[in-house]
């Protein structure tokens, strides 16, 4: 079963004094690119979010990101009091003035507000973790039943590449009597006498460099080999892609050996669909 590289995951936790938001969106990417935006307070703990995603997500380019928003009287920055009075005092020894006006003043003098250091309530932190893990478990869902859509879709241009392969394969005994019809012809309108055996000789040869017997076998193995792999319980997008390189392999030098109008459509049509399945491929964890 695969799964899509593109997801979203979010969970919220409501706290007494605030409310704790979690999202996790993620794009494709040849590795894991995680971004984490968190407040400090939670810093601390990057290493092991990063572990964490690194384990349960895989790869991809993914964008993890902590929201606090406070819901209840609760700062950590309080007034100093003594040095906002020692302000104010010194301030009336320079002018006089409202002592609403001189409290404006001093508040915005150095070391009038102490913001103190807060530290991680290990037992918030759990809720937080849990949260984080409800998270991780959407954006998985998400990304299987996004890969369920892809699977579909390659499974329906495969058999569309198989059912164009199956075409060139009838057409294949039409295509090596036209090559024999047509150099033939081209000895005959020599005019020339020739050897009818050495004329049967050189044919075989010249019509062996064009043989796709081969090509046709490969292909149809790795068709088979394609929605093999697309069927195990494992989700492996890089083994596909390396499929995908070998069948347009093998399509390539059927088009190129074919020297047949006909059968060169069909192969432009296999290229089209094995192109849309490289351009998904990008997409698959």
């Amino acid at each position: 079963m695969i799964h899509s590289m593109t997801g979203y995951g979010k969970s919220v936790l409501q706290l007494p004094t605030k409310k704790i938001t979690i999202e996790l969106k993620s794009l494709n990417s040849k590795s894991l690119d995680l971004n984490a935006r968190m407040p400090s307070i939670y810093r601390e703990k990057e290493l092991y979010l990063r572990k964490l995603m690194a384990q349960e997500l895989d790869r991809g380019k993914i964008d993890f990101s902590i929201y606090v928003e406070a819901t209840a009287e609760d700062t950590s920055t309080k007034i100093n009091t003594p040095v906002v009075k020692q302000y104010i005092q010194q301030l009336k020894n320079v002018v006089d003035g409202d002592e609403m006006d001189l409290l404006k003043m001093a508040v915005r003098f150095p070391d009038a507000l102490n913001t103190e250091r807060e530290e991680i309530d290990e037992n918030e932190w759990k809720q937080i973790e849990a949260e984080i893990k409800n998270a991780i478990k959407a954006i998985n869902e998400y990304r299987l039943n996004e890969g369920q859509v892809l699977e579909q879709d390659f499974k329906n241009r495969v058999e569309s590449i198989s059912d164009l392969l199956e075409q060139v394969i009838t057409m294949d005994p039409e295509r090596i009597e036209g090559v024999r019809e047509r150099l033939k012809k081209g000895v005959e309108e020599l005019r020339e006498k020739y050897d009818e055996n050495r004329f049967e000789q050189e044919l075989v040869y010249y019509i062996e460099k064009f043989d796709i017997t081969e090509e046709k076998v490969r292909l149809k193995n790795h068709l088979d080999y394609f929605i093999e792999t697309l069927n195990s319980k494992d989700s492996n997008g890089k083994k596909l892609g390396f499929i995908g390189q070998e069948m347009g392999r093998e399509i390539n030098t059927i088009g190129s050996k074919s020297n047949y109008a006909p059968m060169q459509q069909l192969v432009v049509q296999m290229k089209d669909e094995l192109e849309k399945i490289k351009e998904q491929l990008l997409n698959v964890l």
